[in-house]
């Protein structure tokens, strides 16, 4: 039913770059529903193959667009059954497959596990996660001292410095909030 992808023993799982994910079937015919999580939410057909984290290769072909995602094609999904099976698999291109960004662009499965610091170089802890609920992107900044996350906005007055080299940013984060 599925064919994996070869690739170099060089690609590691930080060449993966999750681009969307699968929701489930739709209809009998083996249809799937797909989530985006591409800038351009239809930009996921262009990344065509995809594969998921054990490396299955899967050719996408949107069908039609939906509320919250699309329908799609995928290759030796044929029933309902397969579609269904396939709920939750999350769809990866490889890293070298992105576009270059401009300097004040990031991507962000590169910002995920970066040391977050204040405007005084004390760390305050990592990256867990972004986040967006419609108004814009929000840090998951996870402490691992009092075990909890804080959000804070990824604008250029609340993070003025990513560092990719040393894998770290700076916060310039309001009183009392960390």
């Amino acid at each position: 039913m599925q064919n994996k992808l070869l690739m170099s023993d060089k690609a590691e799982k930080s060449d993966l770059i999750c681009v969307g994910e699968i929701a489930g079937a739709y209809g009998v015919n083996g249809e799937v529903r797909i989530n985006s999580f591409c800038d351009k939410p239809s930009d996921i057909a262009n990344y065509s193959p995809l594969f998921d984290s054990l490396r299955t290769k899967y050719t996408l072909k949107i069908t039609r667009e939906i509320k919250n995602g699309y329908t799609a094609n995928l290759t030796n999904v044929a029933t309902r059954e397969d579609a269904e099976a396939l709920r939750g698999v999350k769809l990866f291109i490889l890293r070298k497959q992105l576009p270059e960004l401009a300097g004040d662009e990031f991507y962000h499965s590169d910002l995920i596990g970066l040391i977050v610091k204040n405007t005084d170089g004390v760390e305050l802890g990592h990256v867990k996660s972004i986040q967006n609920y419609g108004a814009g992107d929000l840090l998951e900044v996870y402490q691992p001292e009092q075990n909890k996350s804080t959000y804070i906005p990824f604008t250029l007055a609340i993070v003025p410095t990513v560092n990719f080299v040393e894998k770290y940013i700076i916060v310039n984060s309001p009183d009392g909030l960390f």
